[in-house]
């Protein structure tokens, strides 16, 4: 099984105030501006990110309206993946984390008294989940490509059509206990700052951009964290 680690994710003060809720021009007090950079150097000194990434093909045996069956007698199930690509060959079943060091000093800092320090932090993490997708994405397409094959975009457990249920089914697919991942009873990855997904592999795949990804989930019209360029996306039919 691939495992992907040292993977870079440079992260700015824009990315972290959108996952606080505060894209879009949004007026920033100076202090909090200079907090967020202070974090952000944290970080990086204390080495409190350690992306990393497991993952796993699968050739496509069949596939029906809610129902994707997989070599080795496995299947996936939600009608979000045969709809979102029909054409592939493979999937790559994906987990990928930041690790658990920034969620325990978000934390800490919540419990001496420092609220904000562990809110901004935390908002750091969620902005450094945003770039690791795409950061390990991008050599897995390179990897793929020598067979003639596109990678789609990701599908998440939770999306429309895809049920959170499907997550212990996925954690089967791929033993994301090699980066350090685990399921709660509830159904909740740990650490909390990791994703899982599925990914189709074939000749001609499609790819959404950020802001037509937001404007598929079913809080796209709540979210403070959505992408701008939802609107657009949702007056041109995504």
């Amino acid at each position: 099984m691939p495992v992907i680690r040292d993977i870079p994710l440079n992260l700015e003060a824009g990315e972290v105030l959108r996952r606080q809720g505060l894209g879009g021009g949004a007026k920033v007090r100076p202090e909090i501006e200079s907090l967020i950079e202070e974090l952000l150097v944290s970080v990086e000194s204390n080495h409190l990110l350690e992306p990393a990434a497991a993952y796993e093909y699968y050739p496509i045996t069949g596939m029906s309206g809610s129902l994707i069956s997989l070599e080795g007698d496995k299947a996936i199930h939600g009608p979000a993946l045969p709809a979102t690509f029909p054409e592939a060959q493979e999937i790559i079943v994906l987990v990928c984390t930041i690790g658990p060091k920034l969620e325990k000093q978000a934390s800490d800092y919540t419990k001496n008294g420092q609220a904000l320090r562990g809110m901004i932090l935390d908002g750091i993490g969620s902005a450094a989940v945003d770039k690791l997708i795409p950061n390990v994405l991008s050599p897995i397409a390179t990897e793929v490509a020598p067979r003639g094959y596109e990678i789609s975009s990701p599908v998440n457990p939770g999306m429309p059509g895809f049920a959170m249920t499907e997550q212990w089914n996925l954690m089967e697919l791929v033993k994301a206990d090699e980066i350090g991942v685990s399921l709660t009873n509830s159904g909740i990855l740990v650490p909390r700052k990791s994703v899982s997904m599925v990914v189709g592999i074939g000749p001609r795949m499609t790819r959404w951009t950020q802001a037509e990804v937001c404007a598929r989930c079913s809080l796209r019209e709540t979210c403070l964290y959505k992408i701008q360029g939802v609107k657009q996306a949702e007056n041109d039919g995504l």
